[in-house]
């Protein structure tokens, strides 16, 4: 079962191809074909929030383990008793030194919610079209998932033995705040996941649109995500008789002044480089702008070119946006309550409690009470621009892509990596697969990942966490 080929470099592919444009597959190896039945299971397992179980992905997972070879003792399933159906798995491959640390591999189980209504083909059928795959998790994360477990079965079943202990986490709850599987055991059970450092989502090649990879990065740190409620009260009344003070007034111009307050350009040293080698690649002002701006933060000039492009604009500095609404009780009535979520992205280095009192200065109305939502996220910690990390990355990109560079990226988004730097681990988003400028509808309509990112990406994946696995 899950039989696998292991070639060193696993260049069957025609490379050349997938640099230019999107090209027709080749006849899949056999090993592509057994990761292709996996990637459609868990693509077909229904894991969100509402309909869907972790816990039966994780114990399916399992049986693929098992059946390449991995006993009881090396696969630990966990849920709690609140959250049945957010259940996740850790499995490890026990490596020959008994001194050096272990990596190791995470990824989220669940998926965004999807409704086939609002689709254009089953979101929980795995569907092959005009070169994508088509469904919901087949870019975020589940093509990565797959590739996890199919490396794991692969290494055990072929009588791989790592230096390094290999350790895979596969957790639910990164889509939701209903519970965090990577929280939890980052909580409860720290000693099953300790590891020199892991390997996550988040980093990924980018196209032009028409197939051509421009670069491809590798995620070094993330912002937190944190949520605030801003709430206003009053004591209402008739709607006959209106009056100024009115709780929705209020809060609707406390939401106008989060809108146009703009935090501080805040630099790490991921986001400086990240500037400075994409502005290299440009030949027009924006590129210019970037390469000014990564060497002088103050260059306000240069800032306001970059912060036209909003993906920049938010790698710049912490975000706050307003994404819930609600208020009133009565359609003849005043409102004596309105509320608003306000969801922010945290520059890393940054706490919780410093982004709500800058927006409790920004607002500066005493009437609007800004308080933090639950979970309230640790602080992002970007990991370092290591070597020995980037070293190896960069010389696969070198191989799989030649020409094409592998430049550092902080994520605008945030991972379940910040739960696992609190705890003194870092974490690092794999390159090896693209998307397009679209981000291929993550987190929207028709979700898709191209079948040469899919399958170029996983063969990079395994040669990577190879190179890891057998570092001094």
């Amino acid at each position: 079962m899950l039989k696998r080929v292991f070639g060193v470099m696993g260049l069957a592919i025609a490379m050349q191809t997938a640099m230019s444009q999107e090209a027709p597959m080749t006849p899949l190896r056999p090993d592509q074909v057994a990761f292709l039945a996996l990637y459609k299971e868990l693509v077909e397992t229904n894991t969100t929030l509402s309909a869907g179980s972790c816990t039966t992905a994780a114990a399916r997972i399992a049986v693929h383990l098992k059946a390449a070879g991995y006993s009881d003792e090396d696969i630990t399933l966990f849920s709690v008793p609140e959250h049945p159906k957010e259940g996740g798995l850790v499995a490890i491959l026990a490596g020959t030194s008994k001194t050096a640390k272990p990596l190791l591999l995470l990824g989220h189980l669940d998926v965004v919610e999807a409704k086939r209504e609002d689709w254009t083909r089953d979101p929980f059928t795995l569907i092959e079209e005009n070169g994508y795959f088509y469904g919901r998790g087949t870019a975020d994360m589940k093509a990565l998932d797959a590739t996890w477990v199919d490396a794991m079965a692969g290494f055990k079943q072929s009588g791989y033995r790592p230096k390094h202990t290999i350790k895979l986490a596969l957790t639910c709850g990164e889509e939701s705040n209903a519970f965090n599987g990577a929280e939890w055991l980052a909580k409860n059970r720290p000693e099953l996941i300790s590891a020199a450092f892991a390997l996550n989502e988040g980093g990924s090649g980018r196209t032009d649109g028409h197939g051509k990879i421009l670069y491809q990065s590798i995620q070094v740190g993330e912002k937190a995500s944190q949520d605030y409620r801003l709430e206003t009260v009053n004591a209402g009344g008739h709607s006959s008789i209106p009056i100024r003070d009115n709780a929705i007034y209020e809060l609707s111009d406390a939401l106008l002044k989060v809108r146009d307050y703009e935090f501080p350009v805040k630099f790490s040293d991921t986001t400086r480089a990240f500037f400075a080698k994409v502005g290299a690649l440009r030949a027009d002002d924006l590129g210019h702008a970037m390469i000014a701006l990564s060497r002088d933060p103050n260059n306000a000039a240069a800032e306001a070119i970059v912060s036209k492009d909003r993906t920049y604009h938010s790698m710049l500095r912490t975000t706050c946006v307003a994404t819930l609404l609600e208020g009133g009780h009565a359609a003849n009535a005043l409102p004596q309550r309105a509320a608003a979520n306000v969801n922010c992205r945290i520059f890393p280095g940054e706490t919780v409690e410093g982004t709500q009192a800058a927006l409790v200065a920004a607002i500066g109305d005493p009437g609007v009470k800004v308080t933090m939502v639950p979970p309230i996220r640790p602080v992002a910690l970007p990991p370092p621009l290591d070597p020995k990390i980037l070293g190896p990355a960069d010389e696969l990109v070198a191989k799989y892509f030649p020409g094409v560079p592998l430049i550092p990226q902080m994520s605008t988004g945030a991972t379940d990596g910040v739960f696992l730097e609190a705890i003194g681990i870092p974490v690092y988003g794999v390159p090896g697969g693209w998307l397009d400028p679209d981000y291929n509808g993550v987190h929207g309509l028709n979700e898709r990942r191209s079948v040469r990112s899919v399958f170029v990406g996983r063969d990079y994946v395994i040669d990577l966490v190879k190179l890891y696995a057998n570092a001094d």
